[in-house]
């Protein structure tokens, strides 16, 4: 059967010729939860699958995301070519071993860690900052329990002091591997952890103290340097020798560019390890991420595995073991292609199309800056008002326009507080950053015609304070913005936001 068609530019007869080739083969509802009995053409396997996944969103407009959505054409290249790489094969792949190894040694120096310059770094490369987190937390965990040991003393119940600010990887280390979580509560105007706080949280069991350089929430920068000296006091108090572990995913590419004079890494002697995601500032896509060691004393041996059937004696130290080097390959492809002059030009201009968002979203005069000028470029910003209308509505119509703009509450004990962000990455330029500002007016303007769909919640508010003294009854404007924002935090259900 020959197939025509009326299309005559040749690229749109292909994509119709493929798209009439392929509905032939979906005639039966698309296979969700067994694999098809019979095999189909490659031409319509595709076609299938890419008609779907137009559905999807459009990742340069998905500002939720930190994640790389651009690299050059040539490390496009190198990405593709390298697809096939298992990373773990190191004696077959030595050189793509030697460039993890250079990266982590650039990432060393970067962070000021105490090596020579002919000297290898403790490090290694991760699918993402979760990993990295982990191989972290159990590094200080043994640690801790040998010391512990040693000492005669109980070693059952490790714990971590971090912010409630933290991303969910946090929580899932502590779960996985059975250490106690223990988080300081943020507070209206304060959505970073408390170093003093922080510090009177810490006891004998205490494996570290997670600081975070880049708040998924609000992209501030906690202030390390307040961290170590706070707990070199209390050390010399107690005795315990409690170290920081710094959560740099976001902004450990951004500090030593922009902030060059802020003391947060390996210059204070309380760190001992650092995470970073390469696909986040880092400029790669996902997934590759980072940790890097003060010194080879920070990383017990004992976690460090040794295997001989690839070829040669290989030290690994991850949670998987097969993994693509592309990710890898394209990190040291941007670290010498850019260079510290490349990284610095990037973020500044980031930086600066965060300014002019913001000021833009300040110009609507609807609502409040959360976020801070010092840390990662994002602008997370709130509703002057909600008693009628609320940052989820309008995210919601956000989609509308293709903008993906997450809505969220902060954690306890701001949870009444509810907030949109939007990141900033390296293809967000000052004509989208206008665009998106007149959208958002264009859609606050809409919600203001459209009915509250908090009326109802409103009503019963009332109806059971008209039943109660007049003194009980009056509500301060802010009791009223806790009450609405909790009642959408349980339509929510708690849901957490950020990516490592």
């Amino acid at each position: 059967m020959v197939i025509t068609s009326a299309v005559t530019d040749p690229e749109e007869q292909t994509q119709s010729l493929h798209s009439t080739f392929a509905s032939r083969y979906v005639r039966d509802p698309i296979p969700r939860f067994k694999m098809p009995e019979k095999c189909i053409p490659k031409d319509a396997a595709y076609q299938i699958i890419n008609d779907e996944l137009m559905l999807d969103g459009t990742p340069r407009l998905n500002l939720a995301s930190f994640v790389t959505t651009w690299m050059e054409p040539e490390c496009d290249k190198l990405i593709m070519a390298s697809l096939n790489k298992n990373y773990v094969d190191m004696d077959e792949y030595p050189v793509t071993t030697e460039l993890q190894n250079r990266c982590v040694n650039m990432i060393a120096h970067l962070y000021h860690a105490p090596i020579g310059d002919d000297e290898a770094a403790v490090g290694v490369g991760t699918v993402g900052s979760s990993e990295a987190i982990m191989l972290a937390g159990l590094a200080f965990k043994r640690k801790w329990q040998a010391k512990r040991k040693a000492e005669g003393k109980p070693y059952d119940k490790p714990n971590i002091v971090t912010g409630a600010n933290v991303q969910v990887c946090w929580e899932k280390f502590a779960r996985y591997f059975e250490v106690e979580l223990k988080e300081v509560k943020l507070t209206e105007g304060y959505y970073v952890m408390d170093p003093v706080k922080a510090v009177e949280m810490v006891d004998e069991n205490t494996i570290c103290v997670a600081a975070i350089l880049g708040s998924t929430l609000t992209g501030e920068f906690e202030d390390v340097k307040l961290l170590n000296e706070l707990l070199t006091k209390k050390n010399k108090e107690t005795g315990w020798n409690t170290p920081i572990h710094v959560d740099a995913a976001s902004g450990g590419f951004i500090a030593p560019f922009l902030y060059p004079c802020l003391e947060w890494d390996f210059r204070l002697p309380l760190v001992k390890s650092i995470n970073v995601s390469g696909h986040k500032y880092g400029l790669v896509y996902p997934g590759v991420g980072w940790v890097v060691w003060r010194s080879k004393d920070d990383l017990p041996e004992e976690l460090v595995f040794h295997i001989n059937y690839l070829g040669s004696d290989q030290p690994t130290f991850t949670l998987n073991f097969s993994k693509g080097s592309s990710q890898i390959i394209a990190q040291y492809y941007q670290f010498i292609r850019l260079g510290t002059e490349g990284y610095k030009n990037i973020m500044e201009n980031c930086r600066e199309n965060a300014r002019i968002l913001r000021e833009g979203i300040e110009r609507t005069g609807r609502f409040n800056i959360i976020s801070k000028d010092v840390g990662v470029p994002l602008v997370a910003f709130s509703l002057k008002d909600s008693s009628q209308h609320t940052v989820f509505e309008v995210s919601d119509h956000l989609r509308k326009f293709g903008w993906i703009v997450p809505a969220y509450t902060m954690p306890p004990d701001a949870q009444h507080i509810a907030v949109l962000r939007v990141v900033i990455r390296e293809d967000f330029s000052r004509g989208l950053a206008e665009r998106l500002v007149s959208d958002i007016v264009k859609v606050v303007d809409l919600v203001d015609t459209l009915p509250s769909p908090l009326s109802t919640k409103k009503a019963h508010v009332v109806a059971v304070a008209n039943n109660e003294t007049s003194e009980k009854a009056k509500k301060s404007a802010l009791e009223t913005q806790k009450e609405i924002a909790l009642y959408w935090k349980r339509l929510v259900d708690g849901k957490r936001v950020g990516a490592c």
